[in-house]
């Protein structure tokens, strides 16, 4: 398989040329103007934009159901395990996902919505923006009894991250498993529970 660039700066004119069916697409991810001319170009755009492990789950259904093809055994089984997936005692939480400036989970993000099923609530889940900007003063005063550090899109570790944030417990969860949805669902729970009771 070619290579066309990242979901930022795709080569446009090297995904129109492979004359693709179908390009798979996400608003958080891509950029809309590279969706545009994709489009104008005449490829197919199928664009996702999940909010909810639920919603997440009917987009890649339908987007099975367009490619006629069946429910893949990884998403039956994704939609038995997010139908009821085991809790973790309610905590508090920020999760931070960017530094430079701080962003942080906000509103309506898939991830927060992961979260919650998992019996972590985002403390900034009623803020105005998805992804908040914190200013390092403010950190502090963000009343959370844990920090939930993925290793992307920024790769925090012990040594980067936690000493922002004093008055809570930091953990460190796949990024993977927390913010991308597809075959990594079928396993998310277990792994980030383990994670997030380590």
């Amino acid at each position: 398989m070619p290579r066309v660039g990242g979901t930022k700066w795709p080569d446009v004119p090297a995904v129109v040329a492979l004359r693709p069916d179908l390009v798979v697409a996400n608003a958080e991810e891509n950029r809309e103007e590279d969706v545009t001319a994709l489009r104008s170009a005449g490829i197919p755009v199928w664009m996702t934009a999940p909010a909810t492990v639920g919603q997440a789950l009917d987009s890649l259904g339908r987007l099975c159901a367009v490619l006629d093809r069946p429910d893949p055994a990884w998403l039956v089984r994704a939609r038995e395990v997010w139908a009821d997936p085991p809790r973790l005692p309610e905590v508090r939480a920020v999760v931070p996902v960017w530094r430079r400036p701080w962003m942080v989970l906000g509103r309506d993000t898939f991830a927060g919505d992961l979260l919650a099923r998992l019996g972590v609530r985002n403390v900034l889940a009623d803020a105005p923006d998805r992804y908040p900007t914190l200013a390092p003063a403010d950190l502090a005063s963000v009343a959370a009894e844990l920090v939930v550090f993925p290793d992307e899109p920024y790769a925090f570790t012990p040594d980067d991250g936690p000493e922002a944030w004093p008055q809570a417990r930091p953990v460190f969860v796949s990024g993977r498993h927390l913010t991308w949805y597809g075959p990594s669902l079928v396993e998310a729970p277990e792994i980030l529970l383990a994670q997030l009771r380590a």
